[in-house]
């Protein structure tokens, strides 16, 4: 490979990994990120996330010295920036894509290239995030060629190759899975393919940029209108009352059908989030995709409006009680079972919502992580059995495999996740 020493941009849930994979390949990586723990965590050979495997794939490689991670850029081959999209701070009914991070990331490398490099980007962006970053590399280094102006025969090659793995299993995933390579030339594409080709054992497509941005958003978006449809269908039958989980359960007998479960709301960094950078670009033509997102979105006032009704029907049924004495139990604040990621979490916005206007005890299960400090004074983290024991309503959030294998029974429980 022509790659000696790969950077990577951003040691977040999906750069750490990144990086620790090609350095599992004896390949010299840098990895660079502004939060300080993160940085001396990593280079004590240790792990700020929560992802199986890979504490052990991270401690080798920094033992082995093929893994180092710093605040600020340095030379390298190839710079591969994973840093977040959020959105920007403002009222409007649809999100605005927030690009600052890239432009920083962008502006953070550029004195750094040289000729040959290759700049990747990984961060789920919307369509024209990769050309954008390339005009900002451009504007930074007048002195060297981009593939926007000189094609083929750029200084600088540039590429945009989401990710798409699960949290839980990105080790595996990231080997595994195909990847979705979008140069903004031929060339750039198939440097891209090499560079990867170093650790993915799945097969690289490769198309360009502004298709590969849109793969990424297309498969959660897909996501997230059949989660919509899950999470209508349980409303409906709640007001019919009707089981939703053995209708789904029959529905899904028919060969053709593969209705996915409900829960309280959707979460994390790419379902929450990619249908919007769609929905930005296209107001008037993503009609369903909007309505996805909107249905979604209501899911967690919904349940906040379920345990409204079941304090009522406690305090009714206890009238020597009033609502300060009601402690509720909320299992889970990650947005997906078995991992400590609070981004977008519908768990965590139901809890503080609760927090908010209960005036008793509210309890956190969250078994994947140790302090809640920041999120809520009003919210105490709390053992699983010590919930059971105390709590007065149980509100499942999380299908975490801690509850998935308990049989607790409780008079008043509100089940999200149908487990209980």
């Amino acid at each position: 490979m022509s790659f000696n020493t790969i950077s990577v941009i951003g040691l977040g849930y999906i750069g750490l990994p990144t990086a620790a994979m090609f350095a599992s390949r004896k390949k010299k990586v840098i990895g660079v990120d502004v939060n300080q723990h993160a940085v001396d965590t990593i280079n004590r050979g240790e792990i700020h996330i929560v992802e199986p495997e890979l504490d052990m794939i991270v401690h080798a490689a920094v033992k082995e010295g093929y893994l180092k991670a710093t605040l600020t850029p340095e030379q390298a081959d190839v710079f591969l920036i994973a840093v977040p999209t959020p959105f920007k701070n403002n009222d409007s009914t649809i999100p605005e894509p927030d690009l600052s991070y890239i432009q920083k990331a962008s502006e953070a490398i550029a004195p750094l290239l040289k000729k040959g490099d290759l700049v990747i980007l990984e961060s789920t962006s919307p369509v024209g995030a990769t050309e954008q970053m390339a005009d900002w590399l451009a504007a930074a280094r007048p002195d060297l060629s981009f593939p926007q102006n000189a094609g083929e025969n750029a200084d600088v090659n540039i590429a945009y190759c989401p990710e798409r793995v699960l949290p839980g299993h990105v080790v595996r995933e990231l080997v595994e899975n195909d990847r979705v390579i979008g140069g903004i030339t031929a060339k750039c594409s198939v440097r891209a393919v090499e560079l990867y080709k170093a650790f993915v054992k799945g097969e690289c497509v490769i198309t360009n940029a502004r298709t590969a941005e849109m793969a990424k958003l297309t498969e959660n978006s897909c996501r997230d209108v059949q989660i919509a449809f899950a999470n209508e269908l349980s409303i409906i039958c709640d007001k019919l009352d009707i089981d939703v989980w053995e209708l789904i359960s029959l529905a899904n007998r028919h060969p053709r059908i593969n209705i996915l479960q409900p829960g309280p709301g959707v979460g994390g960094h790419c379902i929450a989030v990619d249908p919007w950078f769609i929905v930005s670009t296209a107001p008037e033509e993503a009609k369903l995709i909007h309505t996805a997102r909107k249905i979604n979105d209501a899911k967690p006032e919904w349940v906040i409006d379920k345990v409204k009704i079941v304090i009522a029907e406690f305090l009714q049924a206890n009238p020597d009680k009033t609502a300060k004495d009601i402690t509720i139990a909320c299992y889970g604040l990650a947005f997906k079972p078995d991992i400590d990621d609070l981004r977008e979490s519908p768990a965590l916005n139901i809890t503080r919502r609760l927090a908010e206007f209960h005036t008793g005890a509210i309890l956190a299960v969250e078994p994947n992580i140790n302090s809640i400090e920041g999120i809520s004074a009003n919210i105490e983290l709390a053992s699983f059995e010590a919930a059971k024991a105390h709590a007065n309503i149980h509100l499942v959030l999380v299908e975490h495999k801690e509850f998935k294998a308990s049989k607790f029974h409780a008079q008043y429980i509100i089940d999200t996740k149908g487990i209980w």
